[in-house]
């Protein structure tokens, strides 16, 4: 295989840990065209970002550890109105999987209030531990946000208004190790339901499918962290950015940890006019994100070859 072809079948990783990287600067200009075409050709990217301090990596891990070691009847203590953020797990289909999901993680309030669901009599480090964390990799998500508005030539003022009415969870995922005769499939190929979802897992087993349909293997690493756009970042560029299609195998011989910072749209959206034009003619109607949400696991969504598409596509 040459080094063309071994190119081509690369993830991009985009340094966001260079010092130079400020909106202005040459570093900037540049690395913003390099993540709009990673998102336009594959859905998503790996980012090197080295802002997540050692000690407070395996905090938070060390925290869902605790999440997940809780009695399956408290886990299903926190509920709540908004579709798909409760509890997640016990499914034949995807037995190894399971999920939980912190809403708000940025406000320390809401942080405590949820890990007093939990643990009624408090559990200080995995709050402070997961609004920390939740701090650090959020301003990864603003840059990659306001690098794609500026490619875009986008007005800066949209993109804040954008992440001023953006609602985010921390969504904690486990993968147990297969018992035998069990499938070794975490969960099957498919887009997230949110805007950006920004990943970092503690083992191996992430694959992300490319632009040519090959599946690339994300190595875990406390500093590279997966960059996937979802299925409403698919509905503002008007399809000029695609879903990042992934999924999961259990390869390790110990229970795999994983955490996800998501982002949802906190009010009724549509394409971005400036992306709709000859050549990418209006593709959806405007978008309700919640609305998609409460859509996404119908029997109607579940069938369809493209869910957001079957929701509010043109």
């Amino acid at each position: 295989m040459g080094l063309e072809r071994e190119c081509e079948l690369a993830l991009p990783v985009i340094d966001f840990s260079d010092e130079n990287l400020k909106p202005g600067t040459d570093t900037w200009i540049s690395t913003c065209d390099v993540v709009r075409d990673a998102l336009e050709d594959h859905g998503g990217f790996l980012a090197h970002y080295n802002k997540i301090d050692p000690l407070l990596n395996h905090s938070v891990f060390s925290a869902m550890e605790q999440l997940f070691d809780l009695p399956l009847e408290t886990k299903l203590q926190h509920t709540t109105d908004k579709p798909i953020y409760s509890y997640a797990g016990q499914r034949p289909d995807i037995p190894l999987y399971e999920s939980m999901a912190i809403d708000n993680p940025l406000n320390a309030n809401d942080c405590h209030k949820y890990t007093t669901t939990m643990w009624p009599q408090g559990n200080h480090h995995f709050s402070e531990s997961v609004n920390s964390y939740a701090k650090k990799v959020v301003e990864l998500d603003y840059m990659v946000k306001r690098m794609v508005f500026e490619s875009y030539g986008l007005d800066n003022q949209k993109c804040q208004s954008l992440l001023e009415s953006t609602d985010y969870i921390l969504r904690c995922y486990k993968y147990r190790t297969p018992k035998e005769g069990e499938t070794n499939l975490g969960v099957r190929p498919h887009t997230d339901s949110g805007f950006l979802t920004i990943l970092n897992q503690k083992l191996n087993g992430l694959e992300i499918q490319l632009k040519d349909g090959e599946w690339f293997q994300v190595d875990a690493s406390p500093n590279i962290f997966a960059v996937l756009a979802g299925d409403a970042f698919m509905v503002w560029s008007n399809d000029r950015i695609r879903g990042c299609v992934h999924q999961v195998f259990m390869n390790s011989k110990v229970d795999r940890y994983c955490l996800g910072l998501l982002s949802y749209a906190g009010k009724v959206m549509e394409p971005e006019e400036k992306l709709v034009d000859e050549e990418h003619p209006l593709r959806y109607k405007p978008f309700d994100h919640y609305g998609y949400l409460r859509f996404f696991l119908t029997e109607e969504a579940v069938k369809s070859a493209s869910r957001i598409k079957a929701y509010c596509g043109i």
